[in-house]
């Protein structure tokens, strides 16, 4: 296909302030994001809108279990079951406990307005 630019996975976009660092999601409009790498604010960074990932940020308070929806804080840079204020993009990949400070998310890939 002639007009196809790049894969939908995977996108080229440009580090906000203060930069990205790989492995950490990003929010970026409405895309919440995993930078591949580390690079500086105004630079070009690979973001991963969909997939699986282990180790990330996941607020305190509520258990997870598998398929959960949830929400990504921009304040607390932290996945949450709360809709509040928060932007839905993903789903979770295991349980996890309600002290717990990292989980499993699912990416969806999803646009999302602010709730």
């Amino acid at each position: 296909m002639k007009n196809a630019i790049q894969d939908s996975e995977v996108l080229t976009l440009t580090a906000p302030t203060g930069g990205v660092v790989s492995g950490t999601p990003v929010k970026i409009g409405q895309l919440i994001v995993v930078p591949q790498a580390t690079v500086a604010q105004t630079l070009p960074f690979a973001g991963v809108r969909q997939g699986v990932f282990s180790g990330l940020a996941k607020a305190t308070g509520a258990a997870w279990v598998e398929g959960d929806m949830l929400y990504w804080n921009d304040t607390n840079k932290n996945f949450t079951k709360t809709s509040t204020g928060a932007i839905l993009c993903a789903a979770a990949g295991a349980a996890a406990a309600s002290g717990d400070t990292t989980g499993t998310v699912v990416l969806l890939g999803i646009i999302a307005a602010t709730t």
